[in-house]
């Protein structure tokens, strides 16, 4: 098996190394902190700073804003430069869903998700009049590992969900508001800042990173290595990678294999770049991840 890298960037250990050290540091400072009266010990035995952190994550999880005005600026670009017609925010209750209108009239329809190693993942369902569907993932948390939840999310979540429901997914974005920032440097703008879009906000943006996933159902007894769609069929995401400047190495084809094992259905994940492999799973017992 190849060394694993399901996307370009990672948790830097000098990033991992600050947050540990803040963390520690407020940690040690929660006592002295704001008005509750508590003296050190009393203040440790009322549990007031573990209750206020499940708070803030709390608070921090179920909030869309955030990364609803980041999606809007995104795809109110797409419309300015004509990469497509109209836009529109359908979400209701836990759902996060924006449908688009293309130029040539296709339907396009995308869940937004969070980190993709959460439970949350799991948690779609493909429109009947959607032409394309995707996810995309906007993870806020800068101390998140990249290489993690992308790879937990195509191989243990979505692909798991693909072969166990027969729901199809056209393809994958992940990208959000914290990428190419201090907390999640991008090895792209390293490389080459001419790459990076700058928004009417004012907000730089690096390419976003896109998965081409397979065309079909993978089935172990009809349709056991479905092929991948590639980039040019899809319309969304081929304005995506034109308007932000997406190269080869930015688009990855994700091939999900099945088979049967005795009575028990296995799936293999293979994700290429090109003609080179970066990641690849052995046979994988069908498990719902929930």
């Amino acid at each position: 098996m190849p060394k694993r890298k399901a996307i370009p960037c990672s948790l830097l250990p000098e990033v991992k190394k600050r947050i540990i050290d803040y963390s520690n540091d407020l940690k040690n400072a929660a006592p002295n902190i704001g008005s509750h009266g508590l003296t050190g010990q009393k203040f440790v035995e009322s549990g007031l700073f573990q209750a206020a952190v499940e708070r803030l994550r709390g608070t921090q999880s179920a909030t869309m804003s955030v990364k609803q005005e980041f999606l809007r600026e995104v795809l109110n670009h797409l419309k300015d430069i004509g990469k497509i017609t109209d836009f529109e925010f359908t979400g209701a209750s836990d759902r996060h869903d924006y449908q688009i209108v293309m130029p040539d009239g296709r339907n396009v329809i995308f869940e937004a998700k969070g980190c993709l190693d959460g439970n949350n993942t799991n948690i779609f369902h493909r429109p009947a009049n959607a032409d394309e569907f995707f996810i995309w993932s906007l993870c806020q948390n800068s101390g998140a590992d990249p290489e993690k939840n992308a790879w937990s999310g195509i191989h243990t979540r979505l692909g798991a969900t693909i072969v166990a429901d027969k729901e199809r997914v056209d393809g994958l974005i992940v990208w959000d508001f914290v990428c190419g920032t201090l907390g999640r440097p991008c090895p792209k703008l390293e490389q080459e800042k001419s790459r990076q879009t700058k928004l009417a906000s004012g907000r730089i943006l690096p390419p976003p990173c896109i998965y081409l996933f397979p065309r079909t159902i993978p089935d172990p007894r009809n349709n056991a290595s479905p092929k991948s769609w590639k980039l040019k069929e899809l319309t969304f995401l081929k304005a995506l990678s034109e308007a932000f400047k997406c190269d080869s190495d930015d688009i990855t084809e994700v091939k999900i294999a099945a088979k049967m094992h005795n009575a028990t259905v296995q799936r293999k994940t293979t994700l290429k770049r090109g003609n080179t492999i970066v990641a690849e799973s052995d046979w994988t017992d069908l498990k719902r991840a929930r």
